[in-house]
Formats: C-alpha cells, sequence, structure tokens
C-alpha cells in the first residue's frame, strides 16, 4: 500500500497564517517594517475611541487595543492573526485628546511644558476563527516622556510645523516636537505608535509555522 499523502488540512497547518495590522496608522505600518515584518493585509476599525466615564488611561488603552483587534478578527474566516494597538498620552489620570484642531494641540502643548507625562500603548493580538491554534495575548507598555519648559514661540513654532495633526498629546516624538523633549524613560517606538520589542515578543509566543513573522 502506498504511504499516505498529508492532507490539505495538514498541508495548510504548517503555514504561517495571514497577519493582519488592524491599524490606518501610518507609522505603526512602518514601524513593523523596521523589523522586517510586513503585514499581509492592513485595516481600519470601526471602534469608538472615547473614553467611558472614568475609566483611566491605561483600561484605555487596553480596552482599545483588544476592541481593534477583536473587531478586525471578526470581519475574517481565513486563518490570520489580528495585531491591534492603541495609544493613549496621559498627565496623572487626565487623558489628552487626540489633537484635530490647532486650539486643540496648543492647549496639549501649553500642559505637556516642562512636565513629566505617561505614554500608554496596548498591544492585542487576536487569532481568527480560522486559525485554532492561535493565542491571543497582549502587553501593555508604559513610557515617561518630559518636554523642556515651551516658550509661546516654540509653541507657535510646533504648531505651524503641523505634525500634531491627529496625534494623541497634540505632538509626534518622531516630528519637530524632538527638540523640546528633555527626556524619555521606556520604548521610544511606544511613543510612536507600537512597542517593537514587546510586539516581537507576542509574535514568537505564537505557535511556530513555516515562515513564522520574525526569530
Amino acid at each position: 500500500m502506498a504511504p499516505s499523502q498529508p492532507s490539505l488540512s495538514d498541508s495548510d497547518s504548517l503555514k504561517c497564517p495571514a497577519l493582519v495590522l488592524a491599524s490606518a496608522s501610518p507609522r505603526r505600518l512602518a514601524l513593523l517594517g523596521q523589523i522586517g515584518i510586513v503585514p499581509d493585509d492592513v485595516v481600519s476599525t470601526d471602534v469608538d475611541e472615547e473614553p467611558r466615564p472614568g475609566e483611566l488611561p491605561r483600561a484605555l488603552a487596553q480596552r482599545l487595543a483588544r476592541e481593534k483587534a477583536d473587531y478586525a478578527a471578526s470581519q475574517r474566516q481565513d486563518a490570520a492573526l489580528i495585531i491591534g494597538a492603541d495609544t493613549v498620552v496621559a498627565v496623572g489620570r487626565r487623558i489628552l485628546p487626540k489633537a484635530e484642531d490647532e486650539k486643540t494641540a496648543r492647549a496639549c502643548l501649553r500642559l505637556l511644558s516642562g512636565r513629566n507625562h505617561k505614554v500608554l500603548t496596548a498591544v492585542a493580538l487576536r487569532p481568527t476563527v480560522g486559525w485554532v491554534d492561535g493565542v491571543a495575548n497582549e502587553r501593555l507598555v508604559e513610557t515617561s516622556v518630559t518636554f523642556h519648559r515651551l516658550t509661546d514661540s516654540q509653541i507657535d513654532a510646533l504648531i505651524a510645523h503641523g505634525d500634531w495633526q491627529g496625534k494623541a498629546g497634540g505632538y509626534a516624538i518622531q516630528g519637530a516636537a524632538a527638540a523640546h523633549i528633555r527626556q524619555i524613560g521606556g520604548s521610544y517606538s511606544a511613543v510612536v505608535g507600537l512597542p517593537l520589542f514587546e510586539t516581537a515578543q507576542l509574535l514568537r509566543g505564537q505557535p511556530r509555522r513555516q515562515g513564522g513573522w520574525i526569530a
């Protein structure tokens, strides 16, 4: 009798599932590319990012990362692993908004001037129903950032630069604000939008497959 051949499902089980980034942020996509990871798909998610009454910064970041990953996973039936992430900027318990206009950006920069604040970035991995071996896991990374005391003219220049648009806290650490950040304690990439070491560790924790995402 001829030896049995592996079934299609056996063969498929050895393949690396699709990797999906549940974020429209070009920064997160670029950060993954920095460590050699190119998602098979990038999707936006229909998630309300407004904090709930009394919700604290850490809880907000974790909830939104989970909801983004869960939403994207619910939209697929194929074998895939979803990466969801969210970044929250906070001064104490106060959550700073994403700056969509100059007034908001200016208010954020005045609040952050000369002060230490926290940037909390959560990452959540969720397998789809089509990948039964996948592992749901997550990580929260907290980074402290300190601006020097900003003058009015420096705030004006940051506003004129324009890279604050859509950014939590009204600044981009990889942009013009870098000239005014005196100290950072923690993960630089997490402040940009995705903690690379922690994300790589989460991917390493997934079942091994041919063509795995990272060594």
